[in-house]
């Protein structure tokens, strides 16, 4: 059954994570940029909501 030989598909799956993790991800997290927290928080000012029928 050439379903179950790992031969074709496991050196290129291996090869392909390696390419991926060790070369093109360190390149592009450096693109992304994080989104750190402001010094100052805003606080939004809430009003209580009025009900028509109390």
């Amino acid at each position: 059954m050439p379903q179950l030989n790992p031969n074709p598909w496991l050196p290129i799956m291996m090869a392909s994570w390696l390419i991926l993790s060790l070369i093109i991800q360190p390149k592009l997290t450096t693109f992304i940029s994080t989104n750190y927290p402001s010094k100052t928080p805003t606080t939004t000012k809430t009003t209580p909501w009025t009900w028509p029928w109390t």
